[in-house]
């Protein structure tokens, strides 16, 4: 089974502290899956759940339809990993940590290994202690894609890395993996990434899933509506409405933002509502993301 899949994922660390709780979604073959949410929101865990590091409290995950706890061999051998604060063993020379991860994975891709020392420009004989950010992470990416995983999980992978250096990256290897059908979730705090990127978007929020769309519809599909303020359009009475996933009360305005086109969402609001000069347009997946996770002003 080519899948991976969360189902009612619950987690906490602390009693009172709910991490996640209830998240179901699923990836499958040759699906870009951009993973968003605030710091805390549970991203990384989420990943970490997925590769086996730490066991949900309730709910389970199948990696190609194996536990990644019960089976970790099995399912470490079918998927690549990176992370932003992933460590590389620093005493080791470069050609000595390809040497090992050649070893543990059995459909390493010499070529492809070839292929990306010389892209990336690696230094064979350096210690990875001697490396810049940058260097490190690329030797890390190489590590992960050089066997050609059916799941490429990566966690905010380019995090700290400057903007030309974070997309070669990431296009790198989605590119090298999407076009062999492989499954692959990132987790990113850069909308452009995950817009140029994502086929897909899952937004986690108060620890469930938020929004699970394809990106083309987030695009079409919502809308934020500009309320004037007034009697009528409170935040308790907007968010009542059917469709609405969030309302911030603004200095201009009432922010809502609706899982509708913005025709709909004006009928919707003027209907409901009885108000008029409602403004609604579709909006982008950034300002989606300010609206949905920003405070009040």
């Amino acid at each position: 089974m080519m899948r991976l899949e969360f189902n009612d994922i619950h987690r906490a660390f602390k009693k009172g502290q709910t991490v996640l709780s209830g998240v179901t979604f699923d990836v499958g073959p040759g699906e870009v899956v951009g993973l968003l949410g605030q710091n805390g929101a549970g991203k990384t865990t989420l990943i970490r759940i997925a590769m086996g590091m730490i066991a949900a409290q309730r709910g389970s995950v199948r990696v190609f339809g194996l536990d990644p706890r019960r089976e970790p061999l099995e399912v470490k051998a079918r998927v690549g990993y990176v992370s932003e604060d992933q460590i590389l063993p620093p005493f080791l020379r470069v050609d000595d940590v390809l040497r090992l991860h050649k070893k543990l994975f059995a459909s390493w891709d010499d070529a492809l290994e070839r292929d990306l020392r010389d892209r990336f420009e690696i230094p064979l004989r350096s210690k990875i202690k001697t490396l810049s950010k940058g260097q490190a992470r690329r030797v890390a990416l190489l590590c992960a894609v050089a066997h050609r995983p059916e799941l490429l999980l990566l966690d905010e992978p380019a995090g700290g890395l400057d903007p030309a250096a974070r997309r070669e990256f990431l296009e790198t290897s989605i590119r090298l993996l999407n076009e062999t059908g492989s499954m692959i979730l990132f987790s990113s705090h850069y909308m452009s990434d995950v817009e140029r990127l994502a086929s897909r978007v899952v937004m986690l929020h108060d620890g469930g899933v938020l929004i699970d769309n394809a990106l083309d519809d987030l695009r079409e599909s919502y809308a934020l509506a500009l309320v004037a303020h007034g009697p009528a359009a409170t935040r308790e009475r907007l968010r009542a409405l059917d469709g609405c996933i969030g309302v911030r009360r603004r200095r201009d305005a009432m922010h809502a933002l609706f899982e509708l086109d913005p025709a709909e969402t004006a009928a919707l609001i003027e209907g409901a509502l009885g108000v008029g000069e409602v403004i609604c347009r579709s909006v982008p997946l950034e300002e989606m993301f300010v609206e949905l996770m920003g405070g009040d002003s």
